[in-house]
């Protein structure tokens, strides 16, 4: 008697599972059991009959199909979600689907890895995602309306060999994630965040100083254009947390993780560094590094080509050297220059004045110090802009020689040349040069949150809206986590009432308060909004709130704090809300 033939053929096989279906049925068995029984009926089956998919078979709280074609299993996929999504059910799936030879039994059921791996994908899938291997991927691409985000190679549970996997990104629906509600999509090169690292110094006082290290660190990797680097504010969300490595590199949407620690005890300085792949969790690198306290500049410089080096290797010199800045030349001014950074950043009264200061004894030990002089200048711009001047003309003033100090020493620097722009569009109301500085500053350093946040700004008081929220939609890419992320959400809001999109602008608006509920430019971008609409109840509570939150509040102060005069479409929404004059 002849031996049977084992009968194999290719296919786009779909698994989907029930995400937390244990401890649903614990809670409540019978809701649960029929919720995906109707789940099955009315999504499940009704999506693989219109794509020609066959149900292999069904557990308790899961599904197996098989599809002619990969196109058709995705297209599957995200149909049944993006029904989920809509509310035709209270349960979420894990989808995985991979492209593979299987075994067909006897009784049509199928076997082999490439079912294993499609099972194996969806247990890694996000809650109400869909996980796919780089076998189908490499088939779809470009063909459906659908995006990808590059999750790297998983070692999938006994599975020989690690898969490349993508995660579909569909316009209807998304997998959840803490803080922005989707998780950004990884760029096309080599993407790292630096979280803060700890100080062994034993003295909190040097917090500052750990903390200092960190920021040079990411200004230096910044500065590799081959990289994309997460911005220092949306790093420093993780500071003092237990993390997860991999839910990290997920909410930032990045590759890779740089973490560890600072020293700095008798006259040296010993940074100690770990870089994680935040796909796997594996370690690609590890080092330390000591100098005397004088060397510190170099020993940052170390760091970042390492890191950049265990990336990717191949990196070439000229990039190297075009990474390096000029330093200050006295380092007691550098101690000075990071106190002044630690209280410019909460933007309060006190703060920005107490930056001042450090920032005045910085310039007075080295007065070629062009960043310093820089942040100085911005702070009292800042001064006028909140409120906060007894004398707006000083401040003014005190800026704008600020500004020239600073070019004059280092017009070069992205971050020297970003603060400038800002300072000569609010300030001088030079719009033509604040222009030209902005897009040298992010040409300089595409990496920077900085030069894009601070291009926006100046692109909208420019009167080029358009711009503006390109180069705030860039600046949020740069820092998703940011905790000041409702400054460039009322940003673009801002801007796409100059556009005239005033529903857009509202989400913009309501967005930014999400974020922070008092911050005052977001109810100024909501009365204007409401009102252009129409919608006058809405508008008039806005512009009560933002007068409670800021009673000295007139239009015409305004234009005087900012040079705002371009604002035309908001003026007159301010108008209409009836703000006072």
């Amino acid at each position: 008697m002849a031996e049977q033939r084992v009968q194999r053929r290719l296919a786009a096989i779909l698994a989907a599972d029930v995400v937390g279906y244990s401890a649903l049925m614990q809670r409540a068995e019978e809701t649960t059991y029929a919720e995906f029984e109707r789940l099955k009926h009315e999504v499940i089956e009704p999506g693989l009959s219109r794509h020609d998919g066959r149900l292999i078979k069904t557990t308790g709280d899961g599904a197996l199909a098989e599809f002619a074609s990969p196109s058709a299993a995705v297209q599957c996929a995200v149909e049944i979600q993006e029904s989920i999504a809509s509310g035709r059910s209270s349960l979420k799936l894990r989808i995985g689907i991979n492209l593979g030879e299987v075994i067909v039994g006897a009784d049509g059921d199928l076997f082999g890895d490439g079912i294993n791996i499609a099972v194996r994908l969806e247990g890694t899938a996000d809650p109400g995602g869909i996980l796919i291997s780089e076998k189908v991927y490499g088939e779809i691409e470009g063909k459906l309306a659908v995006g990808f985000e590059d999750r790297g190679e998983q070692q999938l549970k006994n599975i020989s060999r690690p898969v490349r996997a993508y995660a579909v990104r569909a316009a209807a629906y998304s997998a959840p994630t803490e803080g922005l509600g989707t998780a950004p999509p990884l760029p096309h090169k080599p993407s790292i965040a630096v979280l803060p690292f700890e100080n062994l110094s034993g003295d909190p006082e040097q917090e500052y100083f750990a903390d200092g290290m960190v920021e040079e660190i990411i200004t230096a990797l910044s500065r590799f254009k081959s990289l994309f680097v997460i911005a220092r504010n949306s790093s420093f969300t993780f500071k003092g947390k237990a993390v997860d490595i991999r839910e990290v590199g997920r909410r930032l949407g990045v590759r890779y993780i740089l973490e560890g620690s600072v020293r700095k005890a008798s006259g040296k300085v010993r940074i100690t560094g770990q870089l994680i792949d935040a796909m796997t969790g594996a370690h690609i690198w590890a080092d330390r590094f000591e100098r005397d306290l004088t060397d510190v500049f170099a020993l940052q410089d170390e760091v970042a080509v390492a890191v950049v080096s265990a990336i990717q290797p191949k990196l070439l010199q000229t990039e190297i050297a075009m990474a390096t800045r000029r330093r200050p030349e006295n380092l007691t001014a550098y101690d000075f220059y990071l106190r002044a950074m630690q209280q410019y950043y909460p933007a309060t009264r006190e703060g920005l004045a107490e930056a001042i200061r450090l920032a005045h004894r910085a310039l007075e030990l080295d007065p070629r110090f062009g960043f310093v002089a820089a942040l100085a200048g911005v702070c009292h711009s800042r001064n006028v802009l909140f409120g906060y001047a007894s004398d707006p003309q000083f401040e003014r003033n005190e800026a704008v020689r600020l500004l020239r100090w600073a070019l004059s020493v280092d017009d070069g620097d992205p971050d020297t040349l970003a603060a400038a722009a800002l300072i000569s569009a609010y300030t001088i109301g030079d719009y033509e040069g604040a222009i030209e500085m902005a897009d040298r500053a992010v040409a300089l350093n595409p990496n920077s949150y900085r030069a894009w946040f601070n291009r926006g700004w100046v692109y909208r008081v420019a009167g080029l809206p358009e711009e503006a929220v390109r180069s705030f939609e860039r600046a949020i890419h740069m820092s998703p986590v940011d905790p000041e992320l409702h400054q460039p959400l009322a940003g673009i809001g801002f801007a796409l009432i100059e556009l005239q999109r005033f529903d857009e602008a509202i989400v913009a608006g309501k967005k930014s308060l999400r974020h922070n509920s008092s911050y005052s430019l977001a109810y100024r971008c909501l009365a204007s909004a409401f009102a252009h609409l129409g919608r006058d109840a809405e508008a008039r509570e806005a512009a009560a709130r933002l007068l409670e939150l800021d009673p000295t509040f007139t239009i015409s102060g305004w234009i005087a704090r900012g040079g705002q005069s371009n604002s035309k479409l908001m003026l007159e929404g301010f108008r209409k809300a009836g703000l006072p004059e």
